[in-house]
């Protein structure tokens, strides 16, 4: 009997830990796909990979910073030779399903670069729409504000 009541607690024991784990929600997976691919266009511009624009932003994508208010194309063509970044970092993610097909996320990001000859400012509020068309998410519109020091 006590090896039998000995068994029933670890057997309960084990399945409230399976329980108390819950599956990760459809907008969380979302989320980190959308921040993966935020991520990976921050390293593209480092690398000057004007390809990655090509391919995982909108044909309508606009880019608004302190500087100008920039089209794919011209994003496209400036990515290879505009800017000098020596480091950058991402964090504080906040994000929002706007609906099944459109996500906004903010972030901060530190940098360290020159575009143009000017020194680019070293922290930046980020402001990103991503919308899923034919099944891929894509970046739709991207806005960084300096952040006040």
């Amino acid at each position: 009997m006590k090896q039998m009541m000995m068994i029933l607690m670890i057997a309960i024991g084990v399945s409230s830990v399976g329980f108390g784990q819950s599956k990760m929600s459809k907008d969380d997976k979302v989320k980190e796909q959308i921040i993966a691919l935020e991520k990976a266009g921050w390293e593209a511009w480092k690398n000057k990979n004007a390809a990655w624009y090509q391919t995982n932003v909108t044909d309508d994508f606009l880019l608004v910073n302190s500087e100008a208010v920039s089209t794919k194309e011209e994003v496209v063509k400036s990515t290879a030779t505009d800017c000098d970044v020596k480091s950058y970092s991402l964090d504080n993610f906040k994000f929002v399903m706007l609906d099944k097909n459109t996500a906004l996320m903010t972030y901060t990001a530190m940098q360290d670069g020159v575009c143009n000859g000017k020194t680019i400012p070293a922290q930046v509020r980020a402001s990103v729409n991503y919308v899923r068309r034919n099944g891929k998410w894509l970046e739709a519109f991207y806005m960084e504000t300096p952040k006040a020091q």
